[in-house]
């Protein structure tokens, strides 16, 4: 009976607000939780601020008295403390104006610092000009800020970027790759060799020939129609990237050199050096040659051309903006009705709107 001496008193306290079966309740409720905390041991019971808040609503009304009695999760103070903190934030309002300069917006930021990093000669007054022209007026200082902030530094200091670098090349570079394919023939499967180039700024792609037997006189032979000065594919160009294979041999690299374009090899086992045309192999397997079987070399050199013609002027390509490489019309699209375009049999489809 003495442990529930501070209860009974609570009941003398109140008088006829609170009867026997409410103390009852709440001397339940008390032992209930006093195991919950026994169950936890020196566990850190960690509340919500909806939980906080609940406890506060609840508490404050009981006093600090009736609280020593009652609570058992958290001190009286703590939930007199949270009380407090509800009442404070509720009276805090937030300032509807705001004092002082504004900050710059973050999408004039962003363009600030994709000006610079985009041209490494650009000063902060061209920087200046060119957001003036897209209609922010910005000061100097606020550009120096910003690209102090992001790391940047004053246009003698900024490098050229390995993207600005290549993009500006791209147009006189190309690369070619050797893949094979598997054709049925009257011998049985027979492995084809397929050389191609493929030109960096266009995305666009040149057979450049097939053969099961890729020896020296095929290879110069390829070397030869690639430079020839009338339709050439390498004829504007200076740099063809390639890899190691034994197919570039020296008597093919001696050819292209004689006409002014630089063979540049890539590292040992190291593909994304000519990842443009390693993603063109992969591109052409996995959307063509992978779903049929091929009989015969006129079969596999028609499935080639479909598909090269199908990549130029009916594919689309992130690398170049979603555009085609060579549309076969210039005028855009004003038809109704969404047509389908179809080759190999159904294989390789586009859709247009019809004239």
């Amino acid at each position: 009976m003495a442990d529930n001496f501070p209860l009974r008193l609570l009941l003398a306290t109140f008088g006829g607000w609170i009867n026997r079966h409410q103390a009852r309740a709440i001397e339940y409720l008390v032992e209930e939780n006093r195991v919950l905390n026994e169950q936890l041991g020196n566990k850190r019971l960690r509340l919500t601020d909806d939980q906080r808040r609940r406890l506060a609503a609840k508490g404050k009304p009981l006093g600090r008295r009736v609280l020593d009695i009652i609570a058992t999760i958290v001190t009286p103070d703590t939930i007199l403390r949270w009380h407090r903190k509800l009442i404070a934030a509720h009276h805090t309002y937030p300032y509807k104006t705001r004092v002082g300069r504004p900050g710059l917006m973050k999408s004039i930021r962003e363009l600030i610092v994709r000006m610079a990093t985009d041209n490494s000669s650009w000063g902060y007054l061209r920087i200046q000009g060119e957001m003036k022209k897209v209609g922010h007026c910005v000061a100097r200082t606020t550009i120096a800020t910003t690209l102090k902030n992001n790391g940047i530094a004053p246009s003698p200091d900024r490098p050229t970027s390995w993207r600005t670098f290549l993009k500006s090349h791209a147009y006189v570079i190309a690369a070619a790759d050797c893949f094979t394919v598997d054709v049925w023939t009257k011998r049985g499967l027979v492995t084809h060799y397929v050389l191609f180039v493929i030109h960096h700024a266009t995305r666009a792609v040149h057979i450049a020939g097939i053969t099961p037997h890729p020896n020296s006189s095929f290879m110069a032979q390829v070397a030869r129609n690639l430079t020839d000065s009338v339709d050439g594919f390498l004829r504007d160009m200076q740099f063809l990237v390639v890899d190691n294979d034994t197919l570039f041999t020296k008597h093919f690299c001696a050819i292209l050199g004689d006409t002014g374009v630089q063979v540049v090899r890539t590292a040992i086992q190291a593909p994304d050096m000519n990842a443009f045309a390693e993603r063109w192999v992969q591109t052409v397997k996995r959307e063509c040659l992978s779903k049929l079987i091929l009989f015969g070399e006129g079969h596999l050199r028609r499935a080639l051309n479909e598909f090269t013609a199908h990549y130029h002027e009916q594919l689309p390509h992130q690398g170049i903006g979603n555009d085609l490489i060579a549309p076969t019309s210039d005028e855009p699209p004003n038809g109704e009705r969404v047509v389908v375009d179809e080759r190999l049999g159904g294989l390789l489809r586009s859709y247009r709107r019809s004239a």
